[in-house]
Parts: structure tokens; C-alpha cells; sequence
């Protein structure tokens, strides 16, 4: 299976700063306030598992919740994206360190040929979003006998 990472080296240099001025207890938004929390797109982690029924997609999603998920299979693509919300700060709560990424998240991955993308599902257990890839029956070879005349 081919798995397709988009990279944007501007977002790892903003996470940076952000971190390294988060860590310094300096952490500024673009109107110059002080921001107590830090909010940043993430990417969750995902495991591919092929046995001869199927390719199964388990993504880990802790905190996410069912209905901030949606899952698409479009063009011989799958794609996972949701977000995962900061919690509401509330009056007597003081964060000492925030270290999770919290937002918006989107995976894509081109499937193989022998999916079947009318049969795709997917299941949300305990954190884990189970994303079932079932393959196409395979056309069994046929041996056809030559007449010698």
C-alpha cells in the first residue's frame, strides 16, 4: 500500500516557536495577548494491517468523539479528518503545561487496487478509529485445455 505524507515545513517552524516560547512562558498570539493554551494541528498516529480479507486503517483518536470524525473514500483515496477540541477553561483551573496538539487533523492514504470501496467501513472503540478495507475477490486463473489436431 502506498502511504502519502504531505509535509509543510512552515507548520513544524510555527509549532517550534510556539513550543520553545510556550516553555519560556512568553507564548504571544498575532494581536500581541498573552495566550494561555497552546492550539495546534495535529496528526494521529496510525497502524496498516493487511491479512488476505482485508487492509484494516487503526488511527488512534484519544479524546476525540464520534461525531468530530469523518472518514471518506474518494478516487481510490481514503481520508480521515476531525478535530480534536481544547478543553474550556474554567474560572479556579490553572494549566501548567500543555503538551497535547489540540485542532484540526487530516490523514490520506491511496488505496490498493484490489479494495473494494463500496464495502468500506468503520467502526470508533475506546480511542481507536477502526477503518475496514475489505479486498475485491480475485478473478481465479482458468485453465483452459489446447486441442492438437
Amino acid at each position: 500500500m502506498k502511504v502519502l505524507t504531505h509535509w509543510n515545513p512552515f507548520r513544524e517552524i510555527h509549532e517550534l516557536q510556539h513550543r520553545v516560547l510556550n516553555a519560556l512562558g512568553t507564548s504571544a498570539n498575532a494581536t500581541g495577548e498573552r495566550e494561555s493554551t497552546a492550539v495546534a494541528e495535529w496528526v494521529p498516529v496510525v497502524d496498516i494491517i493487511e491479512d488476505e480479507k482485508e487492509y484494516l486503517v487503526k488511527a488512534e483518536l484519544p479524546e476525540v468523539s464520534r461525531e468530530n470524525v469523518h472518514v471518506t473514500v474518494e478516487n481510490g483515496r481514503l481520508t480521515i479528518k476531525g478535530e480534536r477540541r481544547f478543553e474550556k477553561e474554567e474560572p479556579g483551573k490553572k494549566y501548567h503545561r500543555v503538551e497535547r496538539s489540540y485542532g484540526n487533523f487530516v490523514r490520506s492514504f491511496n488505496l490498493p487496487e484490489n479494495v473494494d470501496a463500496e464495502q468500506v467501513g468503520a467502526e470508533f472503540k475506546d480511542g481507536v478509529l477502526f477503518v475496514h478495507l475489505p479486498k475485491q475477490a480475485k478473478a481465479k486463473p482458468r485453465e483452459i485445455e489446447v486441442k492438437i489436431n
